[in-house]
């Protein structure tokens, strides 16, 4: 993954205008930057951060220079990026020596407390090209309580000429005093014409409904779109589920099948009182089903994503909450006629 501006191009053409929005209001060594996820949060603390440190300072980086170069490649002796392992890992970072866990371990989901010491310790050496230091901490949200504190100091008075910019999706999921030491901005979704042509542009014909389901982010829109959730599947999944059909969602991640669901209950309860559906469009819906039944069903997604780290048996967990869901509807057959509901496992 390339990092910041490269000559004229740019790693997110949406982020241009809200690059130039924060540099002209960047008032603090210390900057929150915030909203829905799949929108570039990582990409825009690069152009940020290669902004800082470019040669030829002005509202972006110009992309050409010896510093914007090696932003790019992530090889800049003043620019650390603290990432967990598991998303170094993801990004295909596991070679790099800055905040790799041990290899013989887990990649760990959280910012580890020694990963920000060693960051800490950096920030006191001397800037090997003069301009000043760049720290980016990505997801900030994943430090833990011991890691958040031990950032504290350095948030408040960082280490002569440092910047740094900590990305979230959930400011409120940040210690109250790591929020205060730092100013705010929001990244919103790119305008959904432009997401569109974006996502066209790499191989999406028609990208409509993905990008609905990923909330209008179209890096998701491309996550969902790899694994398969096109329109047919989107379009095709409230039935499914209703039947208590899990074959659809059988082989993802729990975290993906939750993040789905939730966003299924979401589209029921809105049509229920008439509204249309935000997340699963043009799709045959089964009949609305009881409002206290479907917020018993969420009260159950929600207990699962608050443990989405336990080493479930990812099937049957996944079975388990779509047979929960099918028992929203009374048991019929598509016809309508009365019967039982057939077996996940019959070849139906």
């Amino acid at each position: 993954m390339l990092l910041g501006r490269t000559g004229d191009h740019w790693p997110l053409p949406w982020l241009a205008e809200p690059l130039a929005t924060a540099r002209a209001f960047d008032r603090s060594h210390a900057m929150l930057i915030h909203g829905a996820a799949g929108v570039g949060h990582l990409e825009f603390a690069g152009l940020l951060a290669q902004a800082w440190l470019c040669e030829k300072p002005g509202q972006a980086p110009c992309g050409a220079c010896g510093s914007c170069h090696l932003v790019s490649q992530r090889a800049h002796p003043d620019l650390h990026i603290l990432v967990p392992d598991a998303l170094r890992v993801a990004l295909g970072w596991q070679g790099d020596d800055e905040g790799a866990g041990r290899s013989d371990a887990k990649p760990s989901r959280e910012i580890r407390v020694d990963a920000v010491r060693q960051a800490i310790d950096w920030s006191h050496r001397t800037a090997g090209r003069g301009r000043g230091k760049a720290l980016i901490i990505h997801p900030a949200d994943q430090l833990n309580t011991a890691s958040a504190n031990a950032l504290l100091k350095t948030l408040e008075e960082p280490a002569g000429g440092m910047r740094l910019w900590l990305t979230t999706t959930d400011p409120e999921r940040l210690l109250p005093t790591v929020r205060s030491r730092c100013q705010r901005l929001h990244l919103g979704s790119p305008d959904p014409a432009r997401a569109r042509t974006w996502l066209q542009g790499r191989g999406l014909a028609h990208p409509e409904a993905t990008l609905a389901l990923a909330g209008g982010s179209p890096l998701l829109a491309l996550e969902l779109a790899a694994e398969g959730l096109d329109a047919d599947w989107i379009g095709a999944l409230p039935m499914a589920v209703a039947r208590g059909d899990a074959r659809p969602l059988l082989g993802r991640s729990v975290v993906r099948v939750v993040d789905v669901l939730f966003k299924l209950a979401h589209d029921l309860q809105v049509r229920s009182f008439g509204a249309p559906a935000r997340f699963i469009t043009a799709a045959k819906w089964p009949a609305p089903p009881s409002l206290d039944a479907l917020a018993h069903w969420q009260r159950g997604l929600r207990r699962v994503a608050r443990h989405d780290e336990h080493p479930w048996n990812a099937a049957l967990l996944i079975e388990s909450l779509v047979t929960q869901a099918a028992s929203l509807w009374p048991r019929h057959d598509e016809a309508g006629t009365r019967g039982g509901r057939p077996s996940l496992h019959s070849n139906r």
